[in-house]
C-alpha cells in the first residue's frame, strides 16, 4: 500500500510525509470503515466455506482469496496504523513487529491488487470462453495455476525483500511503518520492479480488462441474456465495476504520480497528492467485501434482515422502563 522508501534507503522519491487531515480525524474514519469491513470480511469467508455450492464455484475462487489475503491489512495494517496515530507508537515495539507490519504493507496488499487484476482477467474467460474450464486439465490451466503462481510469487518476492535483502534500517517506534522501508527499496532495480510491474501495471490491466469487459457485454447483451448464466453473469459484472471502479480511482492517480516523479517531474503539489492517495488506498481494502455482496443475494439478504431486526428491536433498557411505567401507573377504579 505505502510506496514510501525509507529515509535509510538509498531511493526515496517520497519524504516521509503526513496527510493534513489530523490524526484523530483519520483513527475515527479508518475505525469506522474497518470494524464493518472485517465483519463483512468474515461473513463472506465463511459463507463460501459452509455452501457447498459456492465453495465449489469458480466464480467465487478469487474473491475468496481476495477475501483472505486483505484481512492481514485489515487487521495488522490497520491496527498497527490506528495505534501509532492514537497512541503515537507502535505496541509492541520491537523489529520483527515493524517486519510484520511492512509485510501485511506491501505483500498482502500486493497480492489483493494483483488478484483484483486476475479477477478481471478471468471474468472475460468464465463469461465468453466457459468452455476452457469445462474439464480439469482447463480449470487447471486457466483458474488454479494463475492463482497459485500469482500467491507464490509474490510471497517470495516479499519475504526475500523484507526479510532476507540486507540493509540498515533504524526502527522509530513513533512514526507510522517505523519509519522504515522493505529492504528491496534500497536496490534500485528492484525498487523499480516493485513499483512498475507489481502495481502500475496490474492496475493499468485491471482497468483496461474491466472496461472491455464492459464494452463488450453491452456489445452482446442480448446473446447473453439468452444464456442460463445470465443472472449470475450479470452479478459478476456488477461486482467487477464496482471494484474496479474504486481501485482505478484510488490505485492508479497514486501510479501515474510515482511514475511522473520517478521521470523528474518532482513538486510539492505530487508530493501531497501521493500521500493523500496512498492514504485513501486503504479504501479499496474496506470497500472490498461490500462490493462483493453482490455476487452473493442470499447472503446480503441475511445480512440486510439481521440488520433490520437490531435496529427494529427497542434497546434493553428501553423496554424495562416501558415494563417499569406500566407497572406502577395506578388503576382507575371503576364508579
Amino acid at each position: 500500500m505505502s510506496t514510501d522508501s525509507s529515509a535509510n534507503n538509498t531511493i526515496d522519491l517520497f519524504p516521509d510525509l503526513e496527510i493534513s487531515l489530523s490524526r484523530s480525524a483519520r483513527f475515527w474514519i479508518i475505525l469506522f470503515l474497518d470494524i464493518p469491513s472485517v465483519i463483512c470480511s468474515l461473513c463472506l469467508i465463511i459463507h463460501i466455506i459452509i455452501d457447498r455450492t459456492q465453495r465449489h464455484s469458480l466464480y467465487n475462487h478469487t474473491i475468496f482469496l481476495i477475501l483472505i489475503v486483505n484481512l492481514p491489512v485489515q487487521l495488522l495494517d490497520t491496527g498497527l496504523y490506528l495505534s501509532v496515530i492514537r497512541n503515537g507508537l507502535v505496541q509492541p515495539s520491537l523489529p520483527i513487529v515493524c517486519l510484520l507490519w511492512l509485510l501485511a504493507d506491501y505483500c498482502f496488499y500486493c497480492m489483493g491488487v494483483i488478484l483484483l487484476t486476475w479477477l478481471a482477467i478471468e471474468r472475460h474467460i468464465l463469461i465468453f470462453y466457459d468452455q476452457w474450464v469445462t474439464n480439469q486439465r482447463g480449470r487447471f490451466l486457466f483458474h488454479y495455476l494463475p492463482l497459485i503462481l500469482i500467491i507464490f510469487y509474490v510471497c517470495l518476492f516479499y519475504i526475500v525483500g523484507i526479510f532476507v535483502l540486507p540493509c540498515d534500517n533504524v526502527y522509530d517506534y513513533t512514526s507510522l511503518y517505523c519509519d522504515v522501508g522493505p529492504c528491496l527499496e534500497s536496490y534500485k532495480f528492484i525498487n523499480l520492479w516493485e513499483t512498475n510491474f507489481n502495481y502500475c501495471c496490474p492496475v493499468i490491466i485491471e482497468t483496461v480488462a474491466s472496461i472491455s469487459l464492459l464494452l463488450r457485454v453491452q456489445w452482446q447483451k442480448r446473446r447473453l441474456r439468452r444464456s442460463n448464466q445470465w443472472r449470475k453473469q450479470r452479478r459478476m459484472i456488477m461486482q467487477l465495476g464496482l471494484v474496479s471502479g474504486i481501485n482505478t480511482v484510488m490505485n492508479l492517480p497514486l501510479y501515474i504520480v510515482f511514475i511522473a516523479r520517478s521521470c523528474g517531474l518532482a513538486t510539492q503539489s505530487s508530493t501531497e497528492a501521493k500521500i493523500w492517495f496512498d492514504f485513501l488506498s486503504y479504501g479499496i481494502v474496506f470497500f472490498f467485501p461490500f462490493a462483493s455482496l453482490c455476487q452473493f443475494p442470499i447472503l446480503r439478504k441475511q445480512i440486510t434482515k439481521t440488520l433490520t431486526c437490531i435496529v427494529a428491536r427497542p434497546s434493553l433498557p428501553h423496554r424495562l422502563l416501558t415494563i417499569s411505567s406500566a407497572k406502577v401507573m395506578p388503576r382507575n377504579n371503576p364508579v
